[in-house]
């Protein structure tokens, strides 16, 4: 039989949220599930009982933790609709293929090595790890997000990249912000504002269906400023974006690359949350 005073001992020292460590000091012949359940009806001691309730519960999220992790997607680098060349002038097709191969590459390898590294920390208990992934997991998985929408809001000029928005699109601009003058007017002095690295979007909230520009830092989804707000476009304000061809400055590429913007894409995801 296990030492109950031992368990006591710890919940007394560490309280009820060391469940992972309090697991590992039991003999390994209580660590399975379903004997952890009977000992629990056998034991009267009621803060002894509590804690191993709390480790039967523990044992119980960890797997379920476990189950939901080995179910997340691996993301895989997409294809672009058009060549890298494409979008020249305002983007040269050599800063389009070291973002696209290098960088966007970059977040998605080290995401899905994360995402393992968490499978793995889960399936072990080992809970300290489990947190420390977390960053990496929001800046790579934000990466991979924010490019992925990036993509998409560029086309070439001969595909209508530039051409500013009609219908509904175009009717909301002009009344939340003037016009589309004042809109890229914004936009432009937004990003150039932002410190650092990060990324200026123009969304619209579902909720109140009303547009909005704001700014997110470094790989942040546009989902960290509110769960309602939905991508309409998104810039990258990284220096790997533009400096390759506009050195360091970054208002001459926020300028020039509204003559590819894909306002038809922008329109689509526009006319669906805002039908």
């Amino acid at each position: 039989m296990f030492n109950k005073s031992f368990i006591l001992l710890r919940v007394k020292l560490q309280g009820s949220t060391n469940f992972i460590g309090a697991h590992r000091s039991l003999p390994h012949r209580y660590q399975n599930h379903t004997q952890l359940c009977r000992l629990i009806h056998t034991t009267k001691h009621n803060t002894i009982q509590m804690a191993l309730r709390s480790l039967a519960n523990a044992k119980t999220l960890a797997r379920v933790c476990h189950q939901h992790i080995r179910g997340l997607q691996t993301f895989t680098l997409p294809d672009l609709d058009y060549d890298y060349g494409a979008l020249e002038p305002a983007i040269s097709g050599e800063i389009m293929q070291l973002h696209h191969q290098k960088h966007h590459q970059t977040y998605i390898t080290n995401y899905n090595k994360a995402l393992e590294q968490l499978d793995d920390a889960i399936a072990k208990g080992d809970a300290s790890t489990a947190v420390k992934l977390q960053s990496a997991i929001k800046f790579n998985g934000g990466g991979h997000v924010n490019h992925s929408i990036f993509w998409k809001n560029l086309a070439p000029v001969r595909e209508g990249g530039g051409e500013p928005p009609h219908g509904s699109l175009g009717w909301a601009i002009d009344q939340h912000f003037g016009s589309m003058e004042k809109l890229t007017a914004k936009m432009n002095a937004e990003g150039a504002a932002v410190q650092g690295s990060g990324w200026v979007w123009l969304a619209v909230d579902k909720e109140l269906k009303r547009l909005v520009v704001e700014t997110t830092a470094n790989q942040d989804p546009l989902v960290t400023k509110g769960a309602s707000l939905v991508p309409l476009v998104g810039i990258d304000v990284w220096e790997h974006a533009y400096y390759l061809q506009y050195k360091n400055v970054r208002p001459d590429y926020l300028k020039n690359i509204w003559k590819v913007i894909n306002w038809k894409y922008a329109s689509k995801v526009y006319e669906k949350e805002c039908p």
